[in-house]
């Protein structure tokens, strides 16, 4: 059924080309089919970092506040006060801890990396997680999502959406370890898929799938359990 779910929404809401990252010269992150260089993947790393707990439109102005001011960068990270860093981020909430974040990346990447994402990202996925986990301010979501869009890897992102979708559709999995494994079972073994369907359960989570969802209006309403036991008419006996 997963596969199915992937198929629906695809036919609903079309490719999402993330993860979204700036072009040279430009200041905006746009959604253009993920990185193309190494910058660009530090840019992601950044921004998968800056989105715990906040919306992406949050993340977005941190990161062009980040463009501002040349900060896409390993070392210059690691040699800006985490005063002045963290009010370039304000943006993006909770910006002490995660100027504390940036820089704790930063610097693993300096000390057992000469700085190069490239030389990290040579690691297979299970050590590349272990690896990216064992940093300070780190998550499995975090982690996930820089093997996933940053290294181009095949690994499946749970957040907070693919939580509450999956939940509602029906599905037992409560545990990321469990929902994650739910997906990746169910789906061929492709980073591009990954990526695709991790996006649109977000479009459908951010704009259908809420909190107070709109059922009339979700494309994949056939499957779910939760549509089933609130829109259909109950027999009296």
């Amino acid at each position: 059924m997963i596969q199915e779910i992937y198929n629906e929404l695809y036919s609903s809401f079309g490719p999402q080309h993330w993860w979204p990252v700036t072009a040279e010269g430009k200041l905006h992150p746009e959604y253009s089919g993920g990185p193309k260089n190494e910058k660009q993947q530090l840019e992601v790393c950044f921004g998968a970092i800056l989105t715990q707990n906040t919306s992406w439109k949050n993340v977005e102005k941190a990161i062009i506040e980040l463009n501002k001011n040349n900060l896409i960068d390993i070392k210059k990270i690691i040699k800006i006060k985490n005063e002045k860093l963290a009010k370039i981020i304000k943006s993006s909430g909770y910006h002490n801890q995660k100027a504390k974040k940036l820089k704790n990346f930063c610097m693993f990447l300096s000390e057992n990396y000469g700085g190069k994402l490239n030389s990290l990202f040579k690691k297979d996925i299970n050590e590349l997680r272990s690896e990216l986990v064992s940093v300070n301010g780190i998550g499995p979501e975090t982690a996930d999502s820089i093997i996933l869009y940053a290294a181009k890897k095949p690994i499946f992102v749970i957040d907070a959406y693919t939580k509450r979708i999956i939940n509602r559709i029906g599905y037992k999995e409560s545990k990321y370890e469990e929902i994650q494994k739910l997906f990746m079972q169910s789906l061929p073994n492709s980073e591009k898929l990954f990526n695709e369907c991790h996006a649109l359960l977000v479009e459908l989570g951010k704009n259908i799938c809420k909190k107070s969802p709109l059922c009339s209006k979700c494309p994949i309403s056939a499957h779910c359990s939760y549509y089933k036991t609130i829109y259909t008419p109950k027999r009296e006996v």
